[in-house]
């Protein structure tokens, strides 16, 4: 049977931890309690003489005992003031040992009760106010899509009857065979000038039923509590003379583009911003037929965004069911454990008593929250399909299956077997001597590196996703992937094998044909390269696809950094990239050998010495480091500026300034540039350095109680985070020394 503490221990949520009961240092208190117990011995209930057995053992000395327990309880509550203070004096040292720890515990106890109460107070306050919110934005969207869908109705019904008017105004064709009947016809079309008026009547017309509609959903807004900026559509129906105005003269009073009032803490935001557009839209294009589609399209956004926001919702209440069982479990094992050492049976019971009647442990707002969640979502969201609901709600855990592991194992086997050919080909073909092809290894080699880093880069995010697992970091949480669909450390193992059993067999195969005299030898690598785009972009739910697709959507956030909102997931990738440098050069390299002309002439200097390479190589080496600092402008400008989100992008910007002094230095390379190179260098280095240990880190804290570390520590050894502080040193001033001895090379 698995000891509760360690069980505790697995259960309790990474990001919470500090709040959760400390059941470890309560134990340890019970501990010593016992050990003080122990040392100062059983206290003497009866003296010998007065046990009345003086003669030996008697099988009813266990009745005697618990009868002389009973008068000796008995004789200490009647007893005068002068025995109470004898007994006082003779068993007064053990009293006062065992009530200083008792004390000890309980206050403790007290201590983390108020903790857990205070938090739970905290999380159940902003849950319910995200609860009331969202409750708020749903009916929004109900009031949204009633007026729209009325207008709609009300725009097809004028249709009709505009069609009709037209069919009986039209006058009857005259049977007569001759012109006549063309100038009949012609007689019944309107002139120009009656068209053009006409067309203006239609728009001025749409316009004024676009009006009336955006002044319904500013009334909805505002009924349901949004402000709008300037104070909106009630303000507008007042002039200066506090006449009151009405329809399309309200609006006028309004702004060009209305601004709706948008907390940054409101967790409909996503939703709020919709709105607002679709206010703007409606009072721009009117009632045109071709902005219907436009609407339906912002309301199936703000419908997804209100939707995920329910479902963030309920997540975060399932936590903090989680959080109020554990903590009931964790005060109720501890304070049996404390009775069954201390006897203190009254105090325990009225600490029990306690415990029932804090906050976390009665509150029943966050059931009656998730219920209402759960048949909200089953109603508006789900079409009354309650599998459904909790599809989304509940995702399963994905079964653990030892296919996975097999593929990893046999891709693996394979790409060793593969490799070991190779080598042995190469050597025998003379690839690596002095007289061997230097187009082979200059073209082969880069296009090939290229799948190799890749598949590199997905091995290490797997042995990321490992540690994470293994020290119990919920990544999913923290990077909002779906629980059923995310990645496994398993899995990523098993992208990597297969990649590179994949690689080195096209090496493999390229040999060969290289061998025979085949012609075009260099088309596999482009083969290759069609492949895996197609694995990529392939719609069909085969290959990870939600992993694919979450990868290309956060690459399209990170190239449009300054245009998207910046998530978990977006920077962390971005920060990747900007140790990725080597393989966006050797993809720049694929796509100038397959895209510049240079597949069948083989031109190898066309795609590394010329002048527009070289500013292109430069170009890329800027983008990781440009994408990174908008993001952190976006950060903090929704943020509330926050300056430490311009000093983080400022360690970017000097990392771009070095890049442009040593490119400057390749140019004119003058021994004021190479100092300049230096000084640069240095410090983006300096910078980085300092940011990624103090900031990110929180190391290097002389205040910590481990020793320049941080006070939380994930892992239990500390030489792991010295050994990493020492390795990313080195391998950052490598990367730096090897920029500055040589820009132009293709690795970094």
């Amino acid at each position: 049977m698995v000891k509760f503490s360690r069980e505790y221990e697995a259960s309790i949520i990474p990001e919470w931890k500090a709040v959760f009961v400390d059941y470890k240092c309560l134990k340890k208190l019970i501990k010593r309690i016992k050990i003080a117990r122990r040392d100062a011995g059983p206290p003497p209930l009866l003296a010998a003489g007065e046990t009345g057995s003086s003669y030996g053992f008697s099988v009813l000395d266990p009745v005697r005992s618990i009868a002389a327990r009973f008068a000796a309880h008995h004789a200490a509550a009647s007893s005068p003031e002068g025995e109470e203070e004898s007994l006082e004096s003779d068993s007064g040292e053990l009293v006062r040992s065992t009530d200083k720890h008792e004390q000890e515990f309980l206050e403790k106890a007290d201590e983390e009760l108020d903790k857990v109460n205070k938090f739970y107070a905290t999380q159940e306050a902003e849950l319910l106010a995200r609860g009331d919110a969202l409750i708020e934005q749903l009916r929004i969207l109900a009031d949204v899509k009633r007026i729209l869908a009325d207008h709609a109705a009300a725009s097809s019904r004028r249709g009709r009857g505009r069609a009709l008017g037209r069919a009986n105004s039209m006058p009857p064709p005259s049977p007569s065979v001759n012109g006549s009947s063309g100038r009949h016809l012609l007689s019944g079309l309107a002139s120009p000038q009656s068209m053009s008026d006409g067309s203006v009547e239609l728009q001025q017309a749409r316009v004024a039923e676009g009006a009336a509609v955006a002044e319904e959903v500013m009334a909805a807004l505002e009924r349901n509590g949004v402000s709008f900026v300037g104070g909106g559509l009630a303000k507008a129906k007042k002039d200066g003379s506090g006449k009151q105005l009405m329809g399309r003269a309200a609006l006028l009073q309004l702004p060009a583009t209305v601004r709706i009032d948008i907390p940054p803490t409101s967790p409909g935001r996503a939703a709020l911003k919709v709105w607002e557009e679709l206010v703007n839209v409606l009072r721009k294009d009117g009632a045109d037929p071709a902005a219907a589609f436009v609407h339906r399209k912002k309301l199936q956004h703000a419908e997804k965004n209100i939707r995920d926001a329910f479902l963030a919702l309920y997540r975060g209440l399932e936590l903090l069911k989680k959080f109020s069982s554990l903590n009931v479990k964790a005060f109720t094992k501890i304070l049996k454990k404390f009775v069954k050492v201390s006897e203190q049976h009254q105090a325990t019971d009225k600490f029990s008593e306690k415990v029932k009647r804090s906050p976390f442990s009665s509150s029943d707002k966050v059931l009656q929250l998730a219920d209402e969640v759960e048949c909200i979502f089953l109603r508006h969201f789900a079409g009354n399909d309650r599998k459904v609901a909790m599809k989304y709600l509940k995702p399963q855990q994905p079964r653990n299956t030892h296919m996975i592991t097999f593929l990893v194992g046999l891709f693996t086997g394979t790409f060793v077997s593969l490799f070991i050919i190779y080598s042995v080909l190469a050597h025998v073909a003379g690839i690596f001597s002095s007289t061997g092809s230097p187009t082979y290894m200059d073209i082969v080699y880069h296009v090939f590196s290229m799948f190799a880093l890749i598949s590199l880069h997905v091995f290490l995010y797997g042995c990321n996703l490992f540690m994470w697992k293994s020290t119990r970091i919920n990544h999913n949480f923290i990077f909002d992937f779906s629980s059923s669909t995310a990645l496994t450390h398993r899995d990523a193992f098993l992208m990597s094998a297969s990649i590179m059993c994949t690689v080195v067999a096209a090496l493999v195969i390229n040999l060969f044909l290289r061998n025979a005299g085949a012609t075009y030898t260099d088309a596999l690598p482009g083969a290759l390269l069609v492949l895996s785009t197609g694995v990529l972009f392939c719609p069909f739910n085969i290959f990870y696809r939600s992993t694919r697709y979450c990868f290309m959507r956060v690459m399209r956030n990170i190239i449009f950094s300054p245009f998207y909102k910046v998530l978990m997931a977006d920077f962390f990738m971005a920060d990747q990239l900007t140790s990725q440098i080597p393989l966006l050069r050797h993809m720049e390299f694929a796509a100038c050998y397959f895209m510049a002309g240079t597949f069948r002439n083989q031109a190898y200097e066309t795609c590394t010495s010329s002048p527009q390479y070289t500013h292109l190589a430069y170009v890329i080496s800027f983008l990781p480091y440009y994408w990174r600092a908008m993001q952190c402008l976006r950060r903090y400008l929704e943020e509330g500026h926050d300056i430490n989100q311009l000093a983080n992008a400022g360690k970017y910007v000097s990392a771009m300034v070095a890049a442009a002094v040593r490119f400057k230095y390749a140019a004119t390379p003058t021994p004021l540039w190479m100092w300049m190179v230096v000084i640069s260098s240095s410090g983006a280095t300096i910078y980085q350095l300092y940011w990624d240990f103090v900031m990110d880190w929180g190391f290097l804290n002389p205040k910590s109680k481990n020793l320049w570390l941080r006070d939380q520590l994930i892992l239990k050894k500390k030489s792991i985070y010295y050994v990493s502080m020492v390795l990313y040193l080195v391998c950052l001033i490598f990367n730096t020394t090897a920029d500055s001895e040589n820009p132009n090379s293709q690795v970094q």
